[in-house]
């Protein structure tokens, strides 16, 4: 698609991978307008700001939960393309605040689609949908035996096992308010497509970050942390559970996935999108440290009584294939993958040995969710295959988001 006069309707264009969405389409020539709720006007003005792009957006105010905004911002911008980026986008909020989250992601959906249809707006819509609904993704027969005796209810129950890398067919089992969110909205999507005949398309995006990512998310707690620690604004570094691994992206590789499906994308169909590599919490902490300057030789517990837990030269590049992908991952996410590998609240913490002395990362069980997503590895064959590219490596996200926070007014 050539963007160059295209009318673009992007809400949520004042958040983190909205703002970065519209300064390119910006850059390429289209008339874009942000739909944007007034007190979001200057909560996330800096997103605009550290763009450049504040005075070039074209900034209509309104609100999902409010369907006359919707169908005024559509009178005004008449769009050729819709991106729905606007959500609470918080899993650890939305286990706080769970009917807010389904009023601004579900029926704040629903809103836009009836306003698209009501208005019969002729647009291509792009829905920002989330790996978080694939939920309690199985990875071995360890993994969901355990699932069952903690408890846990597995359904749809798994065809196969490992359950991995994770396509577009994969079962559903979404595991906090945010993801039944998002699934309602993938739904609705496809639902308006089908009975309606809106062209609508579905990006369920894997974890993504970079510069200027919120707060709440886990990427920047650690980030911020380790340049605070740098500067000796802290002593150690506060986190939960470290075992957790996922699929991180670039947000730049992924606002380009999102206007590939914007081109290219099939009606009424569902994209995932991520980078096909899955790490650790724990190794995103030790390779953030690593670029900070810090040369890692050990880990060890805080208590110091598990042997198994003791591993040297942690950060150690391997690239064997696990799931049948192959991909670079640390020694730790090797054996964290193989079930060799488990840190829990009962450990504190580990203590990081280094060129410089020790560093300590210290468990704070506030911070472990009431249910919690082991594994996430995206099968992004499918949005490959009608031209998207993973360009940035996980070690070039955190290096954009140390970048961040070496800028002292960004440290929180």
């Amino acid at each position: 698609m050539k963007w160059n006069g295209k009318n673009v309707l992007i809400t949520g264009a004042n958040g983190f991978v909205g703002s970065y969405l519209a300064k390119e389409l910006l850059d390429k020539g289209s008339d874009v307008y942000g739909f944007i709720r007034p007190e979001d006007m200057v909560a996330m003005e800096k997103n605009l700001i550290d763009k450049g792009i504040k005075d070039k957006l074209k900034m209509l105010e309104g609100d999902l939960g409010n369907i006359s905004s919707l169908a005024s911002a559509l009178d005004h911008s008449q769009p050729d393309v819709i991106f729905h980026l606007a959500a609470q986008s918080s899993v650890e909020f939305s286990f706080r605040r769970p009917l807010d989250t389904q009023d601004i992601n579900t029926i704040g959906t629903a809103n836009l689609l009836e306003a698209v249809r009501i208005k019969d707006i002729d647009a291509k819509i792009v829905f920002a949908g989330s790996s978080e609904v694939y939920g309690m993704v199985i990875s071995s027969p360890e993994q969901y035996q355990r699932a069952l005796d903690s408890g846990k209810t597995i359904f749809p129950e798994p065809e196969k096992i490992p359950e991995l890398p994770i396509s577009e067919s994969n079962p559903l089992r979404p595991m906090s308010p945010y993801a039944v969110s998002k699934v309602s909205g993938d739904f609705l999507m496809q639902n308006y497509h089908h009975s309606y005949g809106l062209d609508t398309v579905v990006s369920r995006a894997f974890n993504h970050e970079g510069a200027g990512r919120g707060m709440m998310f886990v990427t920047s707690i650690i980030t911020n942390q380790i340049m605070k620690l740098k500067y000796q604004e802290t002593d150690r570094i506060t986190i939960g559970n470290l075992n957790a691994c996922r699929d991180w992206s670039h947000v730049t590789d992924i606002i380009h996935g999102y206007q590939v499906l914007a081109s290219k994308g099939r009606a009424g169909e569902v994209y995932n999108q991520g980078s096909m590599r899955t790490n650790s919490v724990l190794s995103y902490i030790l390779l953030g440290l690593e670029r900070a300057g810090w040369n890692i030789n050990q880990i060890e517990t805080i208590k110091g009584d598990d042997q198994s837990k003791t591993i040297n030269n942690p950060t150690e590049l391997v690239d064997d294939p696990i799931f049948g992908v192959k991909f670079d991952k640390t020694r730790v996410d090797q054996m964290i993958l193989e079930n060799q590998l488990e840190y829990t609240i009962q450990d504190k913490g580990i203590r990081v040995n280094t060129d410089q002395g020790p560093l300590t990362i210290e468990f704070n069980p506030d911070r472990f969710r009431p249910s919690e997503i082991p594994l996430l590895l995206c099968d992004n064959q499918k949005i490959q295959k009608i031209g998207a590219r993973i360009e940035y490596s996980l070690s070039d996200v955190i290096q954009d988001q140390l970048d961040y926070f070496d800028q002292k007014e960004n440290r929180v």
